[in-house]
């Protein structure tokens, strides 16, 4: 491709839209352009990255069986209503209806129409295991779409569905794109760790890892441990109470009060420091409403609540939030900020962390305004119905598998698989016939990569002042080639020469013919992240060598013309072949 030819258009300036990194460079590099919120349009260089993504995914997923197909991204209503999922997905799901009042949506994702397709076709074990994939646009409707292609409304998706006869051989399945996954990052070129996480609306008892490619500006927190191989999202690590050393009682006047006056004491540290006490030796107590129940949760006073494990240890709910204040003044009377467990009414459910129940003479709040209670002890002045770990981890935590010290990271999620069970093959009664001709439900597991957020994620990874850095199995082209001068004969006929021998032998090549000063056509290609730059001048030209910049490095190294061809193919070569 020449670049005279190409469409590229590239911008100096940063777009005051753009707040990321990977979203800045897109943009002045010419791989997207902005349609509406969230909805963009792949350039040609950005469309080639993409198409390159995916054919690594292709590869991957058909070398371990994976079937390719594609399914409609309109669905029908009466299928999500089916899973009781159509009100569950709430207000990100797009949803529209057709000239006779039908409803469908623009789908989210495709557990519900890939089940209907294969309780509809599969019939016998034999059809067994099945590993069924497409790539294609997702939809979801974000209240605040942002980052560029990091949280869109319209995005590119792998989605592979594998349907297996009993837990033994979904685990197979399962294990196999956990591997695959692996292969698919590693393959792009990509640091990444994969971590426990929480299943989220998609659902399923089977467990679930993300794909993290870590980078500072990652929106996801996750947790690792450096002395073995535990790795979690910080939604779904596990949480090790934590003893803290006891302070002893406060002394009370009168003595045997527990009642203490705290004025305008309504947040952790205002209670702490009024009372000279640690933040640790506090119940931190937070009213909750779930759908139509209410719940005190329980936390340490130094710690946050983790509100995914108070839903999957408490619900599921569709609806968990903070009660409000009136909520709270109208049920026990007092205003936030002195709410505490003793003598909650019995209809509202009470549940601890599990670092509540080894606190000695804590201190909580009073359910009357300006006061608070001292000398608590859980068991004793109140009892949760429910005790179970529902804070969120921090770092120095213990990790839970080996007691070492956990290490925290930010990382941007690109893949995510999942054991889905039975959750949706028994809703929608997709069965088969065993050998003995017995009815079985079949075990379902669900795996996705965001094709579109790789691609981002690869340029927060790999970039520097200048612009983009790609890893050569993913960048648009592999090689660019850059005459000084057009009006040079000999500089422009090697240029040539060389595109054309490039082109030959399998190299992807770019040839920047434009009538350019050489400093504008650098900049371009640091800007645009060809990993070689091929530069002709006449000065080494005349000692029969050119110039080889890498752009990962920086360094550069004169080649005789003869030898660049065959140099610039094993480069490429041995870094595909990693």
């Amino acid at each position: 491709m020449k670049v005279s030819e190409l469409l590229n258009p590239t911008l100096r300036e940063v777009p005051a839209e753009a707040e990321v990194v990977s979203h800045q460079l897109m943009l002045r590099a010419g791989f997207i352009r902005k349609v509406a919120g969230g909805i963009y349009t792949y350039l040609p260089l950005g469309w080639r990255v993409i198409r390159k993504i995916e054919q690594i995914i292709r590869e991957e997923m058909d070398a371990r069986g994976g079937q390719e197909l594609m399914m409609p991204i309109i669905q029908p209503a009466e299928i999500w209503r089916e899973t009781g999922r159509w009100d569950v997905y709430g207000p990100e799901m797009f949803r529209l209806k057709d000239r006779h009042n039908r409803e469908f949506c623009l789908g989210p994702t495709h557990e519900e129409l890939i089940t209907d397709l294969v309780r509809a076709e599969v019939r016998s074990y034999k059809q067994l295991p099945l590993l069924l994939y497409q790539i294609q646009n997702k939809y979801r409707d974000e209240r605040r779409p942002r980052f560029g292609l990091m949280r869109g409304r319209e995005f590119i998706m792998k989605d592979l569905y594998s349907f297996d006869r009993d837990p033994e051989s979904c685990q197979i399945s399962y294990r196999k794109m956990y591997e695959a996954y692996e292969r698919v990052f590693s393959r792009c070129g990509l640091n990444f760790r994969a971590v426990e996480a929480d299943a989220g609306a998609i659902g399923g008892s089977g467990g679930t890892h993300e794909f993290m490619v870590l980078a500072d500006s990652g929106e996801a927190e996750v947790v690792f441990c450096s002395e073995c191989s535990y790795a979690a999202n910080v939604e779904k690590a596990e949480c090790l109470p934590r003893p803290v050393r006891a302070e002893g009682e406060i002394k009370c006047q009168p003595e045997g009060d527990n009642k203490v006056y705290t004025p305008e004491c309504r947040t952790i540290e205002q209670v702490a420091d009024f009372l000279k006490v640690k933040k640790s030796s506090l119940i931190k107590t937070l009213m909750y409403k779930g759908d139509d129940k209410y719940l005190l949760v329980l936390v340490r006073g130094d710690r946050e609540v983790n509100e995914i494990k108070v839903n999957n240890a408490l619900g599921p709910f569709i609806n968990l939030r903070l009660a409000t204040t009136e909520e709270v003044e109208e049920l026990l009377n007092c205003q936030p900020g002195f709410v505490g467990p003793v003598g909650i009414p019995s209809d509202i459910l009470i549940a601890a962390d599990l670092e509540v129940p080894e606190m000695k003479a804590a201190v909580c709040g009073a359910n009357e305004k300006d006061y608070h209670l001292v000398n608590v002890r859980c068991g004793q002045d109140f009892m949760p119905r429910v005790v179970h770990d529902l804070r969120l981890v921090t770092p120095n935590d213990p990790c839970p598998q080996c007691g070492a010290k956990l290490q925290e990271a930010r990382g941007i999620e690109v893949g995510q698989v999942f054991n889905l069970g039975t959750k949706y093959s028994e809703a929608l009664k997709a069965t088969y016939l065993d050998e003995k001709g017995k009815e079985q439900v079949c075990h379902m597991g669900c795996y996705g990569i965001g094709v579109s957020r790789t691609m981002a994620a690869a340029i927060e990874q790999n970039y520097d002042e200048n612009g983009i850095i790609w890893p050569m199995a993913i960048a648009p082209y592999h090689c660019i080639i850059v005459p000084v001068s057009l009006k040079d004969e000999q500089v422009v006929s090697t240029a040539e020469q060389l595109y054309r021998e490039l082109k030959d032998i399998g190299v992807e090549t770019v040839y920047d013919d434009r009538d350019e000063r050489p400093g504008v056509k650098f900049k371009d290609a640091d800007l645009v992240g060809y990993p070689l730059r091929v530069t002709i001048g006449a000065k080494a030209l005349a000692q029969g060598k050119v110039e080889l910049f890498h752009r990962k490095t920086g360094t550069v190294e004169l080649v005789e013309v003869d030898k660049i061809s065959s140099l610039v193919k094993s480069i490429v070569d041995s870094s595909l072949n990693q």
